[in-house]
C-alpha cells in the first residue's frame, strides 16, 4: 500500500528525469555534426550559445511529440526576443505601414538637418525572429549613426510562404519613401538594410525599386551575410562551413524551402542539386559558380561537386527558386547596374559567405560601388551577438560598427 502513497511523488520525478535525458540525448546527437574551427571568434562562448539553442530545439522536439505545440512555434517563441526597456537617448514607437507592423527609432538629440533613414529587415531564415529580437541592433544603428531606423515585422514562413515576406518589406519601404518628410528623413539618404534572410529581402526590395521613377531613389543597400541564391549548396563556403554554427548547410536549404513552399521534405534533393535542370544550371553558371570565388577562399578545402541526376518532380515543386525576388543573385544585368551603392558584410566561417562574394562581383562588374567588410573570425549570426546577455562577441561589434561607419559616410 505504501507504494500507492509515493506514486504521485515518483511519477513527476520519472517524467522530469526522462525529459532531461531526452534533451541531453538530442544535444549529444546535434553536437556530433558540429565543427567549431579554432579561428572562430570566441569559440568557447560560441559553444555555450550553441548549447542553449540546441537545448531549446530539443525541448521543442519533445513538446511537438507530446502534442503540446509545434517545434517551430516553440523555437520561434524562444528566438523572438522581448521588448526592451526604453532607451532615454531614443524616441521609439510602434506603428503600421498599411498592414505591416513596424517599429521606429529616432535619436532624441537635436539634428542640424534631416537625418538618414534606414529600413531594417531582420534575419531568422524567414521563419524565426522578430522586431524584438533585433531591437538592440536597430537601437545601436539609430544611436551611433544618428539615423531614423524603421524595423519591419514581416510575415513569417511556413504559415506565410513566398512572396509574403518580400511583399511586406516592399510595401513598408514604399510607404516610408512616400512619407519621409513626416519622419524628418532626408529623401536623398534612405537605405535598405538586413541580416541573413533580411539581407535577402533588402536585396530583393532594392532590385524592385531600382527602376522606379515615382519614388525617391534608394541611397544604398546594406547586406549583412545575405542568402542570395538556392541553386548551389555546394559552393566552397558551404563545404568548408557545413557544420559551423549558427547556420548549418542543411538548415540553410531547409529555410529556403520553408519560405518557398512551407515544406522541406525534399531538402536532400536540393542539397544534392537535383532540383535544377542542366540547361538552367548552365544559364546561371556565369553568376553562380565556384570559378567566381577568389582562390584564397578555397584554401580551407574545396572539392568540385557534380550535381546528382535532375529530378523533374522536384523542380516542378521548387521552380520559383529562380525568381530574383527570392534569389537576387539571379537578376539580369539590366537590373543590377541600376542598383545603389552597396555595403556587403561577409564572415569567413559562414555557409553564406560565397553568396555575398558572388553578389559583390556581380555588382562591381555592373559598375556599382561596393564597400566590402569581411570578418576573418566571424560566423553566421555574429552581429546579433554583439551584446548578448554577457556573451559579447567582439567580431559582432566590429561588424556592426562597420555598418554604422558606412551610413555616416553617405
Amino acid at each position: 500500500m505504501a507504494f500507492f502513497y509515493i506514486l504521485p511523488v515518483i511519477l513527476p520525478v520519472i517524467f522530469i528525469t526522462s525529459f532531461i535525458l531526452a534533451i541531453m540525448r538530442t544535444i549529444q546527437s546535434e553536437y556530433s555534426n558540429v565543427n567549431i574551427p579554432p579561428g572562430v571568434n570566441h569559440p568557447g562562448k560560441l559553444r555555450i550559445v550553441l548549447a542553449l539553442l540546441i537545448s531549446a530545439s530539443a525541448v521543442g522536439t519533445i513538446l511537438e511529440k507530446m502534442g503540446v505545440c509545434s517545434k517551430i512555434a516553440f523555437t520561434r517563441y524562444v528566438r523572438s526576443g522581448r521588448k526592451l526597456e526604453p532607451d532615454p537617448r531614443l524616441w521609439q514607437g510602434d506603428a503600421r505601414f498599411g498592414r505591416v507592423p513596424v517599429r521606429l527609432y529616432r535619436p532624441r538629440a537635436p539634428s542640424a538637418g534631416l537625418r538618414p533613414g534606414a529600413i531594417f529587415f531582420h534575419g531568422g531564415g524567414w521563419v524565426y525572429c522578430s522586431i524584438d529580437s533585433h531591437e538592440k541592433i536597430c537601437r545601436y544603428i539609430a544611436r551611433e549613426s544618428k539615423s531614423v531606423v524603421v524595423s519591419v515585422g514581416y510575415r513569417l514562413a511556413p504559415e506565410h510562404k513566398y512572396p509574403a515576406a518580400y511583399e511586406d518589406c516592399l510595401n513598408a519601404t514604399i510607404h516610408f519613401l512616400n512619407n519621409v518628410e513626416h519622419y524628418g528623413v532626408d529623401p536623398a539618404r534612405i537605405i535598405v538594410c538586413g541580416d541573413s534572410a533580411g539581407g535577402n529581402l533588402a536585396a530583393a526590395v532594392s532590385q524592385t525599386l531600382a527602376g522606379r521613377s515615382d519614388l525617391p531613389k534608394l541611397r544604398a543597400q546594406i547586406l549583412i551575410y545575405p542568402g542570395l541564391q538556392a541553386l548551389d549548396f555546394n559552393l566552397p563556403s558551404y563545404q568548408q562551413n557545413r557544420g559551423v554554427p549558427l547556420l548549418f548547410r542543411e538548415r540553410a536549404a531547409f529555410y529556403f524551402l520553408q519560405y518557398l513552399n512551407g515544406d522541406a521534405s525534399n531538402v536532400e534533393e536540393v542539397l544534392e542539386g537535383s532540383h535544377i535542370p542542366p540547361d538552367m544550371r548552365l544559364k546561371y553558371r556565369k553568376w553562380v559558380s565556384p570559378d567566381n570565388i577568389p582562390e584564397k577562399f578555397k584554401v580551407r578545402g574545396y572539392k568540385a561537386h557534380k550535381p546528382h541526376e535532375f529530378k523533374a518532380e522536384v523542380f516542378e515543386k521548387d521552380k520559383r527558386f529562380c525568381e530574383p525576388n527570392l534569389c537576387p543573385l539571379l537578376a539580369e544585368d539590366t537590373v543590377v547596374h541600376q542598383l545603389p551603392e552597396s555595403f556587403i558584410l561577409t564572415c569567413e566561417y559562414d555557409v553564406l559567405r560565397d553568396d555575398g562574394l558572388l553578389y559583390k562581383k556581380r555588382l562591381e562588374d555592373n559598375g556599382v560601388r561596393v564597400t566590402w567588410y569581411h570578418l576573418e573570425d566571424g560566423f553566421h549570426g555574429v552581429i546579433n551577438l554583439f551584446d548578448y546577455y554577457g556573451f559579447t562577441f567582439s567580431a559582432g561589434k566590429r561588424g556592426l560598427d562597420s555598418v554604422v561607419k558606412f551610413i555616416k559616410g553617405l
